[in-house]
């Protein structure tokens, strides 16, 4: 078995922390360990070092190998500019199919927080068996707590298996992120489950579902299929990454594809996506306020500080994200910080790169 770990992005949300050169799967925002050092870990005990493939970008690159030293450094996948995550994966699996002819793969976000690590690994498992022996595509749905709208929801169909403590069942259909009303609807109807994002199929498998869905996008893979380990892989790369189609897994396969089955988790999930929810999961103080660095509250309550290096003191106030960094200051009111990256879009419109 192979563990992929997606580590693109900017994480945006998590401005001003993140940045181009330096986004959030790369931070200590949890504690002393990365982000993505965290997710290397917590599977560790499944997959081996050399059988975990990162697959990033140019600018991350060096910084992965200096965070994770023993992953090797052909493990790490150097994608020649974003093109979300069906590529990424399509790219990951030709990698495994040349190494190992063919082999489950689990694939997985590099900025998830878990809670339950032995849960979570429990659920991997199962999800890894059935892709195993079931040939089909396998995702992991996590079991809500509330009718969140920043997620995408899957819907439970008929029971399918069990796997030791864990029930699989097919999935009847994939709900893009719902507005309010509709992810209430969700929740008091039952049988909704949040996309985790997270998958287990095999190399071969969700290969022949790109070819069967996304034939571009196939046609593409095939040529950089037939140069990799030759002199010409960079070159080839290079050329036809970018001229690959910008899709999805979810969208471009998963909605698509017939043989995909769940398996529900409950293992303290969070996709970390925003300030917001770095709150939701922090420790708080009596009350509600979640601190990271110095700090002094007078009348104040649930509000995220993070201010690593200055003291702040908050009067008066509640419901505020304040977060420091040696150039930027963000202040926020909670619940507001999905908007967070019209900042980060606002600095790219007038240029001004150094915050970026």
């Amino acid at each position: 078995m192979f563990a992929v770990i997606m580590a693109g992005g900017k994480g945006a949300r998590f401005w001003p922390r993140s940045r181009e050169k330096m986004p959030k799967h790369l931070l200590d925002i949890l504690g002393e360990q990365t982000i993505i050092q965290e997710t290397v870990e917590r599977i560790r005990p499944l997959v081996p070092a050399e059988r975990t493939l990162i697959v990033t970008g140019q600018s991350h690159a060096a910084e992965l190998m200096r965070q994770l030293p023993e992953i090797p450094a052909e493990n790490i996948l150097i994608e020649p500019v974003g093109r979300n995550t069906a590529p990424c994966i399509g790219l990951a699996a030709l990698h495994i199919q040349r190494r190992a002819g063919d082999a489950v793969m689990l694939v997985l976000p590099s900025d998830h927080r878990i809670g339950d690590e032995d849960g979570f690994r429990r659920v991997l498992k199962a999800a890894a068996q059935a892709a195993d022996s079931e040939d089909c595509l396998v995702t992991i749905g996590i079991r809500p707590t509330g009718p969140e709208t920043g997620y995408g929801y899957l819907e439970q169909g008929e029971p399918f298996a069990a796997i030791g403590e864990d029930d699989l069942f097919r999935v009847r259909s994939i709900r893009e992120k719902p507005p309010r009303e509709e992810a209430e609807r969700f929740l008091a109807q039952g049988g909704f489950l949040w996309n985790s994002g997270m998958f287990a199929w095999k190399a071969s498998t969700i290969l022949q579902s790109i070819g069967r869905h996304l034939p571009e996008l196939e046609r593409g893979l095939a040529k950089i299929r037939e140069a990799i380990g030759t002199d010409r892989e960079a070159d080839v790369l290079g050329r036809i990454y970018r001229e690959l189609p910008s899709v999805s897994i979810d969208y471009g396969v998963m909605e698509k594809a017939r043989d995909v089955l769940i398996v529900p988790g409950s293992f303290g999930w969070s996709d970390l996506g925003s300030w917001d929810a770095l709150w939701e999961i922090s420790r708080k103080d009596g009350r509600d306020n979640a601190v990271r660095g110095s700090f002094i509250g007078i009348d104040a309550a649930r509000s995220l500080v993070h201010s690593p290096g200055k003291l702040v003191a908050l009067v008066g106030v509640e419901d505020l994200l304040v977060v420091e960094t040696d150039d930027a200051l963000l202040i926020c009111r909670r619940g507001h910080s999905q908007d967070v990256k019209k900042v980060v879009e606002t600095l790219e419109k007038e240029g001004r790169e150094e915050y970026l």
